[in-house]
Parts: structure tokens; sequence; C-alpha cells
């Protein structure tokens, strides 16, 4: 379950930073519309999985609300995957 949450984590982390640094200028500097919607379509299915998998493993480690909603948060920021995967999950393996 580790190795499927840190995958997770660091493609959704990736997704996220594509969407806003290279689609979205794409988008509204460029006009180009397509590549946003491909990306995002990713980053969305990604963000779900992310938050399943980041709530499967916390149950399944007995792990509290608080440090969820930590991970959660995280998922909410630019470079935050990154950063909970380093500080949470890298020793556990």
């Amino acid at each position: 379950m580790l190795k499927l949450f840190r995958a997770t984590a660091i493609l959704e982390g990736i997704s996220y930073l594509a969407l806003f640094g290279i689609t979205m200028p794409l988008k509204y500097w460029a006009e180009i519309f397509e590549p946003n919607k491909i990306v995002g379509y990713a980053h969305g299915f990604l963000f779900i999985a992310y938050v399943v998998v980041a709530l499967v493993f916390c149950w399944e480690r007995k792990w509290s609300i608080k440090r969820f909603i930590v991970l959660f948060l995280a998922s909410l920021l630019p470079f935050g995957t990154f950063y909970a995967d380093r500080k949470y999950l890298k020793d556990l393996g």
C-alpha cells in the first residue's frame, strides 16, 4: 500500500504542476485549449485517487484524522505532495 500511495502522491503532484505550470499558461496566453482539458481530466482523476488512497492508507496505519488532513491539505498546495512524501512516507518503507 505504501508504494501505491507514494506513486499516487508523486503522479498527482506532477499533474498539478503540469496543469498550472504548463497548460494553464498555454490556455490563457497562447489560446491553446486542448492540453489543459486533457491534463485537467488526468489531474482530477489523480486527485480523487490520491484522496481515496490517503484515506485507506491512514486507516490501515491507524493514523489520526489530523495526519489525513495534513496529507489532504498537501494535495492542495503546489509541491505539497512531494513534501508530504518526503516528510511522512519516505522513512516508512
